[in-house]
């Protein structure tokens, strides 16, 4: 079964979606080669990139380069999504792995003093996934820590059983089948932290299940009766299924070569953000199962865009069912 590969993360719970060209992937990438930057105190900076750290009122964002600054937040720091239509948020929803912009002023210790925060929606959802993602892998952690503390404490058993058999030959066949079962229950246990740990390396893999495509009329971003009803037909589909544990969404948008590069981008992420709108709206289908969308504009085209039935082909949004092999168990 072909396998496909999500750098970066995020996840949890039913889910979905996503050719992952997100700020994560740009934070992984960095991560060996952090390089701290001092906001010299009173000048005026804004910064852009992904949060590395969060510690109370305080994180750090890496740029694409590796240049770090710590960002301190205070009372007036305002924290907002960005557009026309920005929303307030608490500074709990600054996180690990969030994309975002801040501005401010430096303080004596070469922080960066936030006047105020923005971050996109789109990227707040992929970092949630991501920190349900690492919640995950931090309980199969501990898991393991109890496997091995259980492989430990008979493997001291066993050496304890063979003290005794030396003592007295009375005991040799008790002493002997005890030291067995002791080896078997900590041949079991080392097998229990190894699939633990596969499990944890599977997180990034993802099995295909599913594939629809939504096609839309030229220029538009609406969603037709007809293919509303082919999501419905596929919702229904996954409804029916015994067990979605570890499923997610990836939905991506396209769109044919008719009008300028820009235009096609944005036409396309519209795409894709009316499919997710109406699986929400519609459906009530949870965020955390979907995987962060991405429109892709003309590239990627599915037929020639040089007839009308390909064109026709290229305005669409692919919707992609994955299974993630971390939470289902299904590692190769």
């Amino acid at each position: 079964m072909r396998t496909t590969k999500h750098p970066a993360v995020l996840l949890v719970a039913l889910a979905f979606v996503i050719t992952l060209m997100t700020s994560v992937a740009s934070s992984a990438q960095n991560a060996n080669n952090a390089r701290p930057v001092q906001v010299p105190m009173g000048e005026k900076r804004k910064v852009q990139g992904v949060v590395s750290i969060r510690q109370g009122d305080m994180f750090k964002v890496r740029e694409v380069g590796g240049a770090e600054t710590t960002v301190v937040m205070n009372a007036k720091t305002d924290v907002t999504s960005h557009g026309i239509n920005k929303k307030d948020y608490p500074v709990t929803y600054i996180m690990r792995g969030l994309r975002l912009q801040a501005q401010g002023r430096g303080d004596a210790q070469g922080n960066l003093v936030a006047d105020w925060v923005r971050f996109d929606e789109q990227d707040l959802r992929a970092a949630q996934a991501l920190e349900q993602t690492d919640e995950l892998a931090q309980e199969n952690q501990a898991r393991i820590a109890a496997a091995e503390e259980k492989a430990r404490i008979a493997e001291e058993n066993a050496r304890k059983m063979s003290a005794q058999i030396a003592e007295t030959q009375a005991l040799t066949a008790q002493a002997q089948a005890s030291a067995n079962q002791a080896q078997a229950t900590a041949d079991a246990a080392k097998r229990s932290a190894m699939v633990a740990n596969a499990r944890i390396n599977g997180l990034d893999d993802y099995d295909p299940v599913r594939d629809w495509a939504i096609y839309f009329r030229p220029g538009s971003a609406v969603l037709s009766i007809a293919e509303r009803q082919k999501i419905d037909a596929g919702v229904a589909w996954v409804r029916s299924q015994p067990n979605t544990n570890g499923w997610f969404v990836e939905i991506v948008g396209f769109a044919d070569t008719t009008g300028n590069t820009a235009y096609n981008r944005g036409l396309s992420e519209r795409r894709a953000n009316a499919v997710i709108g109406y699986l929400v709206a519609k459906h009530n289908m949870p965020l955390t199962r979907l995987l962060q969308p991405f429109g892709y504009g003309e590239s990627k085209p599915a037929s020639t865009n040089t007839t009308a039935e390909g064109r026709a082909k290229n305005r669409r949004v692919e919707i992609h069912i994955l299974a993630n092999k971390g939470i289902t168990g299904t590692m190769n």
